[in-house]
């Protein structure tokens, strides 16, 4: 019979690291099970530089390496696997995965999100080959070419502005008048004079055959139509949580968001959810450590109540 830890994690960003440091001081024998890079989105970072503790900043692999090594210090055993389902009974919790199955007393899910996609013709057929989640893992592809970011946040303008670095002229795409990034990156953009923005517009296809060669606009007010010639488009128009896998076993927000209190405890006993998968997280790494941290604590006060 397979062992039964004392807590399974799903996902190894920045709130699952922190949950599984918290538990592996406490001397809970834990496991944390994630399907890719350890540090999550924040792996896909050129600089982050509101994390307190670097005040020069720090690159996200970097960072989410760190996480992983401190957590692993005091003995979190990891799994890379892809997460297929979960099995949820009073007493214990089964994590079904493409690497076998695990079981443990307390489960906290920190599986975080995946990038929101256009859902536009061109879209999928042209991912790889020009369209593009992440800019630093592909701005360097376009060296002197005219690329397009989608989205108004702060992601999508950290996006341009990395990509301002290789591309001849960035072309930023947003479905409203004004961005909704913080005043300091909204200023760096404006600065920058190869910056162009097409503000009240969104994107109706994504062109090409072999690669991307272009976008088709439209107007949100008047609804007039074009084109734009680019090499790239990077599409950082938001987050969906990764909630597929749990199936019936939790009750979700419309988005897909798991409901917590501020505990971190969902509705099942012994099931808590942390980081951007839950919902009114505000997304960033610092409240996602902060949650993971308060979902072990809380964990730990399970395992306590139970006897454990």
């Amino acid at each position: 019979m397979a062992e039964v830890y004392d807590v399974l994690i799903v996902g190894g960003g920045p709130a699952g690291l922190t949950a599984g440091l918290y538990a592996s001081r406490s001397r809970l024998k834990t496991l944390l099970v994630e399907r890719g890079l350890f540090g999550g989105q924040i792996t896909s970072a050129d600089r982050v530089e509101n994390f307190p503790g670097f005040p020069q900043g720090i690159t996200g692999p970097e960072l989410g390496e760190r996480m992983h090594q401190q957590a692993t210090l005091y003995g979190l055993e990891t799994q890379v696997a892809e997460v297929t389902g979960v099995e949820i009974a009073d007493d214990l919790k089964r994590v079904d995965s493409d690497h076998g199955s695990f079981r443990g007393r307390a489960l906290v899910i920190a599986s975080g999100s995946q990038h929101r996609k256009l859902g536009v013709p061109g879209e999928e057929e042209l991912a790889g080959r020009g369209v593009s989640y992440c800019a630093t893992c592909d701005a360097p592809f376009f060296q002197g070419r005219e690329v397009a970011v989608v989205g108004g946040g702060d992601v999508a303008l950290a996006e341009a502005l990395y990509l301002a670095r290789f591309a001849s002229r960035v072309h930023i795409i947003h479905r409203r008048r004004e961005f909704r990034a913080s005043a300091i990156l909204q200023e760096q953009v404006r600065a920058l004079p190869r910056m162009d923005l097409h503000l009240e517009k969104v994107v109706t296809e994504v062109l090409g055959q072999e690669k991307v060669q272009g976008l088709r606009l439209k107007g949100v007010a008047r609804g007039e139509e074009g084109q734009l010639a680019v090499a790239g488009v990077f599409v950082a128009i938001g987050l969906e949580p990764n909630t597929a896998f749990l199936g019936r076993w939790l009750p979700l927000t419309p988005t897909g968001h798991i409901v917590t209190n501020s505990l971190m405890e969902t509705p099942v006993p012994g099931v808590l959810a942390s980081g951007d998968v839950r919902q009114d997280s505000a997304r960033q790494a610092i409240t996602a450590a902060g949650d993971g941290a308060t979902a072990a604590l809380s964990a730990l006060g399970y395992l306590r109540s139970q006897g454990r």
